[in-house]
């Protein structure tokens, strides 16, 4: 338990920070399950579309500090050779 008032307060802006990553975090996730779905269908128009999406959450999980900015690159680049893959 925390005693001093600085540890209470970093006790509650911990809980705060934890609800914004596990919302980010599945936001992420379930775009990026939902993209392997699409490929799975071979749906390549809506897979094209539904790219940027993912990519634009994987962005923000970057810039909040969710994930570093390599294993972003990392997913946009399998995501994308698996989409070109299963299209063709």
């Amino acid at each position: 338990m925390p005693i001093t008032s600085s540890a209470k307060k970093a006790v509650r802006n911990s809980k705060r920070k934890a609800v914004f990553n596990s919302r980010r975090r599945k936001a992420m996730k379930s775009s990026i399950k939902e993209l392997k779905g699409l490929i799975a269908l071979k749906n390549a128009k809506a897979g094209k579309e539904f790219l940027s999406k993912v990519y634009q959450t994987l962005d923000k999980a970057v810039k909040t500090g969710l994930i570093k900015k390599n294993h972003a690159s990392r997913k946009k680049s399998r995501l994308a050779r698996a989409l070109l893959k299963g299209i063709s």
